[in-house]
C-alpha cells in the first residue's frame, strides 16, 4: 500500500572529512522518498522553487515516486549548508536560506488523503497537525521531530505525539522532550503521550524500540567507510516504514523489530556517499541482501 511523506525538499551544500559537494539533493522528504520507494509507492508533499532542477524532479518520478504533491512556489528553493567535524558528529550550520519553505503550507492532493501509511517528517508541529486534519482514516502514522521544535513548541510536539502511532527521536531529543535523564524513563514518558511505539535513534550505536514487553536494540550496520551522515535519520525511517507499509503484517512488535533492521540497512546506504547518491540506484534486492548479512552478523532470526 502507498506511503505518504510530508517534509522539506532542499538543495544542500555539505562539507565532511571526505570532501565537499554543492547544491546536491537534500531535505527530509527527499531522503525518505528515495529510501522508501524500493518498498512501496511513495507520495511526497513538499515545496520547491522554480530554480529546482527539472531533471531531478523527473528523476524522482522515474523512481516511482508520486510527485503530484511536490508544488512549485514563488521564490528560491530551501538551501542548507553544513560542515561536519572529524568525528562526523552533528553538523555545524553555516547557512540556512528557507526560501519557499518559509511559507510552506502543506495541501494534500485529493488522491493522497486516503493514503493508509503516513510519515510526518521533521517540520513545524503546527504543520504536522494540519496534515493530520487532512488525512482520512490512516492505517498508521509516524512522526519525527527535532530539538528546535521541542524547545520552542513543546506542547504542540506532545499534541502531535498523542495523535500518532510511532514516534522517532534521537537520544538527546528523547531526554529533552521528557525532561528525563534515563532513556528508559524518557521512552516511557513518550509512550504515555499516546503512541504505540517509540523509536530512539542512537547514531553509530544503533537504535532501540520501546512499546513491546521489553525494549529491543540493534547496533548500526557495520561500515568500513562513512562519507556523509546527512539524512541518515530520514533514510533510517524510510527503511523501517517502507517495510511496514509494504508488508501485510499488523503493526506488532515483531514487525517493528524487522523494520528496525531494514532501517539500519537503509541508513547504511545513505552515509556511504554524499547526499542521496547511494539512494539513487538502491533497490529492494540489494537491500535484502545487505539485510541478510546484517542479521547474520548479529545472529538474529526474524520472521518476515
Amino acid at each position: 500500500m502507498a506511503l505518504l511523506v510530508v517534509g522539506s525538499v532542499a538543495l544542500d551544500t555539505l562539507t565532511t572529512p571526505a570532501g565537499k559537494v554543492e547544491e546536491t539533493l537534500g531535505g527530509s522528504a527527499i531522503y525518505f522518498s528515495l529510501g522508501a520507494c524500493c518498498f512501496d509507492t511513495v507520495r511526497i508533499v513538499g515545496v520547491v522553487g522554480p530554480d529546482y532542477p527539472m531533471s531531478e524532479k523527473r528523476f524522482l518520478a522515474e523512481r516511482g515516486i508520486d510527485v503530484r504533491g511536490l508544488t512549485t512556489g514563488q521564490g528560491p528553493t530551501f538551501r542548507w549548508e553544513g560542515v561536519y567535524g572529524p568525528d562526523f558528529g552533528d553538523a555545524r550550520t553555516i547557512r540556512t536560506e528557507l526560501g519557499v519553505f518559509a511559507s510552506f503550507q502543506p495541501k494534500l492532493p485529493e488522491s493522497y488523503v486516503s493514503t493508509e501509511c503516513v510519515f510526518l517528517a521533521n517540520i513545524d508541529p503546527a504543520l504536522q497537525l494540519d496534515v493530520l486534519e487532512q488525512i482520512n482514516d490512516p492505517r498508521w502514522v509516524a512522526v519525527d521531530t527535532m530539538n528546535l521544535w521541542i524547545d520552542q513548541q513543546r506542547d504542540s510536539v506532545l499534541k502531535v505525539f498523542s495523535k500518532v502511532n510511532i514516534v522517532f527521536v534521537n537520544g538527546s531529543e528523547a531526554r529533552q522532550i521528557s525532561r528525563k535523564k534515563n532513556l528508559f524513563d524518557a521512552a516511557s514518558f513518550i509512550l504515555d503521550q499516546g503512541p504505540k511505539y517509540a523509536v530512539i535513534k542512537l547514531g553509530a550505536a544503533g537504535a532501540m524500540i520501546f512499546g513491546g514487553e521489553k525494549p529491543f536494540i540493534l547496533p548500526a550496520y557495520p561500515l568500513e567507510k562513512v562519507v556523509d551522515p546527512t539524512g541518515a535519520g530520514d533514510t533510517f525511517a524510510s527503511g523501517m516504514l517502507g517495510y511496514l507499509a509494504g508488508s501485510d503484517s499488523e503493526l506488532d512488535f515483531e514487525s517493528m523489530k524487522r523494520g528496525l533492521a531494514y532501517g539500519s540497512v537503509n541508513a547504511s546506504y545513505a552515509v556511504e556517499d554524499f547526499g542521496v547518491e547511494q539512494l539513487r540506484t538502491m533497490d529492494r534486492n540489494s537491500v535484502d541482501q545487505r539485510l541478510e548479512y546484517y542479521l547474520s552478523t548479529n545472529q538474529l532470526e526474524m520472521g518476515r
